[in-house]
């Protein structure tokens, strides 16, 4: 389990999330869910900035849209992440996928999200 949210960092790596999803609801009432969806949030944006670096003509679209709102649901789980993991997924994510609507929407939520006057990012 504990070697399972570096394996989600790799691109298209679908099998993975499903066993996650399956520790997720197991975890369902535990007091280790939110750290574990915060490892969750970690590797679903660095999936995404692997993703963005190795495709650049964005050719798995249906792969990233999937994990993006992947990323939007966690989002709202957990409303908070590692702002180095941030910053690269926003640094990457505009520099390839800037005309990308899914991307630019999930994008929106996040800030919203983010920088609400009590998250962490916005102090």
């Amino acid at each position: 389990m504990d070697q399972l949210p570096a394996a989600l960092e790799r691109a298209g790596n679908e099998e993975s999330w499903a066993v996650a999803d399956a520790i997720s609801r197991v975890l369902k009432n535990s007091e280790e869910l939110h750290s574990w969806r915060r490892h969750l949030l970690s590797a679903c944006m660095k999936g995404l900035v692997a993703m963005y670096i190795s495709s650049k003509d964005e050719s798995n679209q249906e792969v990233e849209r999937s994990m993006l709102l992947r990323l939007e649901e966690l989002l709202c789980m957990v409303e908070e992440v590692e702002p180095d993991d941030w910053c690269s997924l926003v640094k990457t994510g505009l520099k390839y996928r800037y005309r990308d609507e899914t991307f630019l929407k999930v994008l929106n939520v996040a800030i919203q999200l983010l920088y609400k006057k009590e998250s962490s990012l916005s102090q």
